[in-house]
């Protein structure tokens, strides 16, 4: 299965979970409906976001059409203000292939691990350091250090990989939702031939869309039209 089938929603949910931080820091339980596009096909897609209790929360995105059946969920707490993850699930039905990925982060070893069809030299363990993050909860940080005027670098530890990230605010620029228009932030992250641009505004918790693309072609589209 190639990059873009096995990771296709990394980037979305990243983007997505870091604007249900913005104005305020604060997270607030979601669910937003997207229509969405995928590989040129009319997909489904729905983001939540769902209190677990006793601090933790669990992230989902899932996208689905007739050629794919995409998921993938992460569980965080915050610990001395940083944002942690715990477990994460990702998994994919293109046609007749599946893939399915288990992470546990384990603050107390400190280690990553990961579970299922994954190559064993990605399995770990990886030593975790303080601030450490997935790719879901990058976002999150960014959200906060925007706002601080922070330099937007980050250590993402994700399918035995130590991997830093850098994000860039591009620019201003207007999106239609529902018939109205908004004025929202254009987020960029660019890592290699992929880049993930985010449409931030502020009314929303969740962008009001989110353009994934590879190659310099659009890869995965989602526009919200629901949120509740």
């Amino acid at each position: 299965m190639t990059t873009t089938f096995q990771r296709p929603l990394t980037w979305i949910a990243a983007a997505a979970l870091s604007v249900a931080s913005l104005p305020a820091m604060a997270l607030q339980p979601f669910k937003a409906d997207y229509q969405a596009s995928y590989m040129g096909m009319q997909a489904n897609g729905t983001m939540t976001l769902a209190s677990e209790g006793a601090n933790k929360w669990r992230y989902s995105l899932k996208v689905k059409n007739q050629l794919a059946d995409l998921s993938q969920s992460t569980v965080f707490d915050e610990a001395n203000g940083r944002l942690r993850p715990l477990s994460s699930q990702d998994s994919s039905v293109l046609l007749v292939k599946k893939r399915n990925v288990q992470a546990n982060y384990n603050w107390t070893s400190h280690q990553a691990t990961w579970t299922g069809d994954i190559k064993p030299d990605r399995a770990g363990p990886v030593a975790l350091k303080p601030g450490d993050m997935d790719a879901l909860l990058i976002n999150l940080a960014i959200a906060r250090d925007l706002a601080a005027g922070k330099p937007l670098n980050y250590r993402m530890v994700d399918e035995g990989r130590i991997k830093p990230m850098s994000y860039r605010v591009v620019g201003k620029e207007a999106v239609t939702v529902a018939g109205k228009s908004y004025e929202a932030t254009k987020v960029s992250r660019v890592d290699g031939n992929k880049e993930l641009i985010a449409w931030i505004v502020p009314e929303f918790p969740v962008p009001a869309r989110l353009l994934q693309r590879e190659s310099g072609k659009d890869a995965l589209d989602l526009t919200i039209k629901g949120l509740n």
